[in-house]
């Protein structure tokens, strides 16, 4: 059975077509905007819990002169803001799926209203597609010229790929202080450091590669991108 609607003029119904395809849109925008508030909400809350943490250390550092007081306060402090920002990664990795999903029901809406009024598909700058293609067509992300969805800088500019590089510099402070606390040379404390960190970056893009590429199937294209 076909699922393409005839044209506005020869269906009677055309009018409450359009006025339940709108309704749809306008709550996909709605819930759109809801996710973006609680992506920015989350990020502020982190970071004024980071914040927090730096200034409370830098209190006990003027008490204790950086002895093992401090390292032993650091390193539990550093912990509560390591654990909330890997939580804030993982809710903004889950936020931007549902991200997704809502713009690929904002062009499967979008593709009915072509088949119900065709003439106006030169008014569209948005796809009508729901593959990943036309996601993100939607979305102003171009593969086509030069912008890679899955690029290390690209992934840099979103929010999980900075709160990640944020929260494996955390990590490695943790690994300096611990070697700090085991009375490594100074060499030693640099070296940990800079291994926590590491390994906190290629564990947190690992996380984020398999967390884009998981989708529910009901994203599975009803409407692919026309090949040329």
């Amino acid at each position: 059975m076909s699922t393409e609607m005839p044209p506005a003029g020869r269906d009677p119904a055309a009018a409450a077509k359009l006025q339940i395809l709108a309704t749809e849109h306008w709550s996909l925008l709605a819930t759109r905007s809801l996710t973006y508030t609680e992506s920015l909400g989350r990020v502020n809350m982190f970071l004024a819990i980071l914040s927090g943490a730096v200034i409370a250390l830098a209190l006990v550092a003027q008490a204790d002169r950086f002895g093992s007081t401090f390292i032993t306060v650091a390193i539990l402090m550093l912990s509560v803001v390591l654990f909330s920002g890997i939580a804030t990664v993982a809710r903004l990795m889950s936020l931007n799926r549902d991200d997704y999903r809502w713009v690929v029901g904002m062009n499967r809406l979008r593709h009915a209203y072509l088949e119900l009024h065709p003439e106006l598909e030169p008014n569209f700058i948005t796809s009508p597609f729901d593959d990943l293609s036309g996601a993100l067509r939607t979305l102003g992300i171009d593969p086509a010229g030069g912008q890679k969805l899955g690029s290390v800088f690209h992934g840099l500019q979103t929010l999980p790929g900075m709160l990640s590089v944020i929260v494996s510099v955390v990590a490695g402070f943790i690994a300096a202080l611990a070697a700090r606390g085991f009375a490594l040379p100074s060499y030693g404390v640099g070296v940990s450091g800079a291994a926590g960190f590491a390994v906190a970056m290629v564990l947190m893009g690992n996380w984020g590669r398999r967390s884009v590429r998981t989708f529910s199937p009901s994203l599975e294209a009803r409407f692919p991108t026309p090949k040329p």
